[in-house]
């Protein structure tokens, strides 16, 4: 083979390697971008030759353009949409025109509610399962336009407080709301109907004529709940003694807005009867009103919860990881996405954190992994592998010429 070809083959060679290292730069602010090594290898005459002759080789081609998927620097953002993967796997993305993979997390929610790319491709996760868990068997798209958070009415509560033990019993009676002269103390709190709507809860505590005893009525809305007070009898050392588990209940109240009557039970077992003065050191109840989607929650192992105005949450989801034999088979798509292929093994699907995935980053994205210091090097390695290529044919020209003189 002459010369010639055989810096032929150097200048392609030089000019891929350029290639590469071009479009290295030219991605290296590309979120999830992967750089590419050219990888080449000499060329040699396989046929047979004279043992006795020195054979000189054929000259370089490019073996491979090998993908380097080593990890990128994450950084943070302003948008919990924001995902990066820290360790290895990819994102799994669906359009109609298939499943692919990505490390670009730059992900924000479509008119529909669907978490997307830029180019609509829908986030995949595990749904849900109503016994708990996730059904890692199926995947489907995640969308964040999810039901209201429905409202639960209020059942059961806690009352701790103080009653002063020397109060004395009012002097007017019977007990009248309106009256604060018809009984000691009183605290609100608010309590929630079947339908979510809130309503104002106000206990009122009477000193009864017996010592260490208490009546505790109760009204919503300023309507009286029970028509007959509970009885709370404390010892003398100021416990609770009656009821033997702290436990009154309060019915009877139908509220206007069509939701069901309402009967819940407040505990008092951790009220005491003390010197000093009255203090309420918290009323709490298990009730909740409709809510709004507040925002949205990712944790390390990608499971997706929604967080309401009411202050529940409901899992949405776990993110569907993907991983492969050998990453560097799978096939550029371009928009930072890969395909699957023969040479990549098939996908492994799995979640985050789990052995083989990473963590995943909310509000974080991974960075291209693009070393411009590297690729600068590269370029002007090249770019002499070029200059010195070329320098051959100029010689190899210079020498034909000569024989041809000679000849003539």
């Amino acid at each position: 083979m002459s010369s010639f070809s055989i810096a032929l083959s150097g200048l392609t060679a030089a000019s891929a390697d350029l290639d590469v290292t071009a479009n290295n730069v030219a991605n290296a602010d590309t979120v999830g971008f992967k750089s590419s090594r050219a990888e080449f290898a000499d060329v040699f005459a396989s046929g047979a030759v004279n043992l006795n002759t020195s054979v000189s080789g054929e000259g370089v081609r490019e073996d491979a353009n090998a993908q380097q998927f080593s990890q990128g620097n994450i950084t943070t953002t302003s948008s919990n949409l924001d995902l990066a993967i820290s360790g290895d796997g990819f994102f799994t993305m669906k359009d109609a025109s298939g499943t692919v993979y990505s490390r670009n997390g730059e992900f924000s929610e479509d008119s529909s509610g669907n978490v997307v790319n830029a180019t609509g491709q829908a986030l995949q996760v595990y749904p849900p399962t109503a016994t708990g868990g996730f059904n890692t068997g199926t995947l489907t798209d995640l969308n964040l336009q999810t039901a209201q958070s429905a409202p639960l009415a209020t059942t059961t509560g806690a009352v701790i407080l103080n009653l002063p033990a020397n109060s004395t019993a009012p002097t007017v009676t019977p007990f009248d709301p309106t009256n604060s002269a018809s009984y000691n103390q009183s605290t609100s709190t608010t309590v929630y109907d079947s339908l979510g709507t809130a309503h104002a809860a106000t206990l009122y505590f009477t000193q009864s004529a017996v010592a260490n005893t208490w009546n505790v009525n109760m009204t919503v809305d300023g309507t009286a709940v029970t028509a007959t007070p509970a009885t709370l009898t404390y010892s003398a050392a100021g416990a609770l003694v009656t009821p033997a588990n702290g436990a009154v209940t309060f019915s009877g109240y139908t509220p206007t807005d069509g939701a069901s009557a309402m009967s819940f039970g407040l505990n008092f077992a951790s009220s005491t009867q003390y010197g000093g003065d009255f203090g309420v050191t918290s009323i709490t109840q298990n009730g909740y009103a409709t809510g709004q989607l507040s925002t949205v929650s990712i944790d390390t192992t990608g499971i997706v919860s929604a967080v309401y105005t009411n202050g529940r949450s409901t899992q949405l989801g776990q993110l569907a990881m993907a991983n492969f034999p050998d990453p560097q088979g799978l096939k550029q798509l371009g928009n930072t996405n890969w395909a699957e292929t023969f040479s990549s093994g098939t996908v492994v699907s799995g979640a985050a954190g789990s052995a083989g995935f990473g963590t995943i980053q909310a509000g974080a994205l991974e960075s291209s992994n693009v070393d411009l210091t590297t690729e600068l090097v590269n370029m002007i390695t090249a770019q002499r592998a070029f200059q010195a290529n070329a320098q051959v044919v100029t010689t190899a020209n210079q020498l034909s010429e000569t024989v041809i003189n000679i000849t003539h």
